[in-house]
């Protein structure tokens, strides 16, 4: 059995997560402001697994706006909360500062560590260039499910973000802006460099043609630099996803890619636009399960069959 979770919250910077029975932290949720350009926002890095080993990546040279593991939204109403350059249709990417936004955290709800639970709610505000308030979103992040003998833990990433505007917020995604099979926004995971040309799997297939399909959950299985063994990351969605704070159902596609990098992203409009209305709300959950070594489909299912919404 664990020995618990243990939270430390240093304030104004960040809160981390520690599994009392290893000492290994097993992640820290960073929400001090940070560099303009890179659309400051809060994020998660480092990831741990039980094991110790890191399975996020912080500012790598490729995208300096890569940041762990962070919510947020690459075309939005024509501002880029995504950070860095702006896809233009027929121009590519642009360096269009007055585009870039930000998310900035207002306060916490509650920040608590139960046992094996650990609870950080949080509000935040969505901000354009200007400064002008967008939306508000509350965010709720829980730690669960730690489990040593089977060398995995799982995370469930629960925002809900509300249009404050008086028209309506248009989230895309530099494909729905015209540049193919590029519809990353949302819910984002940047994988360390060692887990380029890592092997991607979902629940009837696997490898980089996933791109852009749908299925209830996706993962990667990279080999780590600097220690010996593997480690997957999972993403599931809950079943609510599809038809929640929005006009009809808006099925999700997965972006994906273990080559440049690796990154797994369950994008809210990957072919679509999707438009909140003033005052509505849109409410995603996701899971997360980190877990030590390489797990098979069959190993995948059979967990998540085991631990259900």
């Amino acid at each position: 059995m664990s020995g618990g979770l243990r939270l430390v919250h240093a304030h104004g910077d960040r809160v981390t997560v520690t599994d009392q029975a290893t000492g290994v932290e097993l992640l820290a949720y960073v929400y001090r402001p940070e560099a303009a350009w890179e659309a400051p926002r809060p994020y998660i890095h480092p990831l741990r697994t039980l094991a110790g080993d890191v399975v996020t990546d912080y500012r790598p040279n490729d995208h300096r706006w890569h940041k762990g593991l962070s919510l947020t939204a690459s075309h939005l109403s024509g501002a880029n909360l995504w950070g860095g350059n702006s896809y233009v249709h027929g121009e590519g990417y642009l360096e269009l500062p007055e585009r870039v936004g930000s998310m900035a955290h207002v306060g916490f709800d509650e920040v608590s560590a139960d046992g094996g639970r650990v609870v950080i709610a949080e509000r935040l505000t969505w901000h354009p260039y200007g400064g002008e308030l967008w939306a508000q979103e509350a965010r709720r992040i829980e730690v669960h499910d730690v489990d040593p003998q089977a060398g995995s833990y799982a995370l469930t990433w629960t925002s809900a973000v509300t249009n404050r505007r008086d028209e309506p917020l248009r989230f895309g995604s530099p494909t729905t802006a015209g540049r193919e099979l590029a519809g990353y926004t949302g819910l984002f995971w940047r994988g360390p460099r060692a887990f380029r040309g890592g092997r991607i799997i979902g629940p009837d297939g696997e490898g980089p043609g996933l791109m852009a399909s749908q299925s209830p959950w996706l993962a990667l299985s990279g080999e780590h630099d600097g220690a010996d063994g593997h480690a997957t990351v999972v993403f599931a969605h809950a079943p609510e996803n599809d038809h929640s704070g929005a006009r009809g159902a808006h099925p999700a596609h997965w972006f994906v890619r273990n080559e440049p990098f690796a990154g797994i992203a369950p994008s809210w409009s990957f072919f679509d636009e999707l438009e909140l209305a003033p005052g509505d709300t849109l409410t995603r959950r996701y899971r997360v399960v980190v877990a030590d070594g390489a797990w098979e489909r069959e190993e995948i299912a059979k967990y998540l069959e085991a631990h259900p919404w």
